[in-house]
């Protein structure tokens, strides 16, 4: 049976390929790490990974500390690094997130164990815990962290679960940058269900209770989860560096006829980094 605590801590090299394949993630990432971290600065990447962020962050920084528990990630990562420009200041450290800290005061922390829905990845129990550690060792502000925050929506959907006439409603996930979702019909605008800024003190759960306005004609047999991740916001020029999560298509038990100007009460109650069978929306009843 899968460790709960190490859920989505391993996984393997090659998806690290699609990762870094995956242009807006890369270009986000980038340009924020560019945008956050100074000259000389101090870095810490919690699960780094094959590098690559940490490798963003030394571009400018003194010293980048990239803590992977993968120990087949740690053994790449130091052979990419070591084939990169200023790898040198990149310390890859075989070493758990959730109890690693740093031998000196960092300026910034880069996390990126994020899946849609805060699920399968354990980033809010580890940005949590590592700031617990990091007051008990240093004194002074927290670092910055990278991402800053995080916004969630919820919104209903028809989809076509049938599959060469099998019918089959299971959770897909769907690309954010895409139109191409011929199967999906849009219900309802998305209504936002959680959001947190990481620096300062959340709940590890995602507890929430409310209405969906439909605004068109239809079957309602899904939700689409949304992630968007604030990975910086700067206020004197009023600008924001985000990056979402790929969409998730979650099934419902059961299915509604719904009409414009008709209201749903959902409800969703998890625990950030459980798996992602643990996200089971209810829908409890319908509101005129």
């Amino acid at each position: 049976m899968e460790d709960t605590r190490t859920l989505g801590q391993f996984i393997p090299l090659h998806y690290h390929f699609e990762m870094l394949s995956d242009n807006a993630r890369m270009s986000a990432f980038k340009s924020a790490i560019n945008r956050v971290v100074k000259p000389g600065d101090v870095v810490l990447e919690l699960g780094s990974g094959t590098g690559v962020l940490s490798f963003f962050a030394a571009e400018k920084a003194r010293k980048v500390y990239a803590v992977e528990l993968n120990l087949d990630l740690v053994d790449e990562s130091r052979r990419f690094l070591q084939q990169n420009r200023n790898g040198e200041k990149v310390e890859v450290i075989h070493a758990d997130a959730f109890e690693y800290i740093p031998p000196e005061p960092v300026d910034v922390v880069i996390c990126e164990m994020l899946h849609v829905g805060l699920l399968r990845e354990k980033q809010l129990e580890v940005i949590d815990a590592f700031k617990r550690r990091y007051q008990r060792n240093f004194e002074g502000s927290l670092p910055i962290f990278i991402p800053e925050a995080v916004i969630q929506a919820v919104m209903p959907v028809q989809y076509d679960f049938d599959f060469d006439g099998y019918y089959a409603p299971i959770m897909l996930f769907q690309n954010p940058y895409s139109n191409a979702h011929s199967r999906t019909m849009i219900l309802g605008d998305p209504v936002i269900y959680h959001q947190l800024q990481y620096a300062v003190p959340y709940m590890l759960s995602c507890q929430w209770s409310s209405s969906l306005q439909i605004t068109e004609e239809g079957t309602l047999n899904a939700l689409r989860i949304i992630t968007k991740n604030i990975l910086v916001y700067t206020s004197e020029i009023n600008s924001t560096i985000t990056w979402d999560n790929q969409f998730l298509i979650v099934p419902l038990d059961r299915e509604l006829q719904v009409h414009p100007e008709q209201r749903i009460a959902v409800s969703l109650d998890y625990h950030a980094g459980a798996p992602l069978s643990a996200l089971r929306p209810v829908v409890s009843e319908t509101v005129s």
